[in-house]
């Protein structure tokens, strides 16, 4: 057996965003979206679990600037409690409503090979969607150079967590945006 981590400890992270700059960064990419997301109907579609923090905050920053969005979820799985994605995805669960001739805009959390926001706009035009845009929290330096409608943050090359996003289903709750400490 290995050693069990307590509730209360919780490593020394590299604060990378505060919540404040949090806050600030995800006005900016409701700011962005306005103009997309006008005059059509709309639904945003979290991929789970990671992007759900950004997409709660970013539905109450467009609501703030008189953008209503309908709202789902698509639960894709291609990291498998591993740092490094497995190079698949699968559906773990489906959206919920009709997208037929709805704009899809798709939030996740980490934007960096692509894959993950491919297989969503595949599979929400495959279910009728009008058009899919995309909108993530964090952009990788590694990212792929197009495949994204609008983001938050240029994120470091580290390993993030807080936020939303984990290590190993760990530390997802933090109201920051922390790195792993280099070694």
């Amino acid at each position: 057996m290995g050693m069990m981590m307590s509730t209360t400890d919780i490593p020394k992270f590299d604060v990378i965003l505060t919540k404040e700059e949090i806050d600030e960064r995800v006005g900016k990419a409701a700011d962005a979206l306005v103009p997309m997301l006008q005059g059509q109907s709309w639904t945003a579609i979290v991929i789970l679990l990671g992007a759900t923090p950004f997409a709660s905050d970013l539905l109450r920053a467009l609501a703030d600037r008189g953008i209503d969005v309908g709202f789902d979820a698509l639960w894709l799985e291609s990291y498998r409690d591993a740092r490094e994605s497995s190079g698949r995805v699968v559906v773990r669960a489906d959206i919920q409503r009709s997208i037929s001739g709805r704009g899809a805009l798709v939030l996740d959390d980490v934007f960096d090979s692509g894959r993950t926001l491919e297989f969503a706009r595949a599979h929400l035009m495959a279910k009728g969607a009008r058009e899919v845009r995309t909108c993530v929290f964090a952009r990788k330096p590694e990212a792929v150079p197009n495949g994204l409608d609008a983001w938050a943050f240029d994120a470091p090359p580290r390993y993030l967590v807080g936020y939303g996003m984990d290590d190993a289903g760990h530390w997802r709750g933090l109201p920051y945006l922390g790195a792993v400490p280099e070694q």
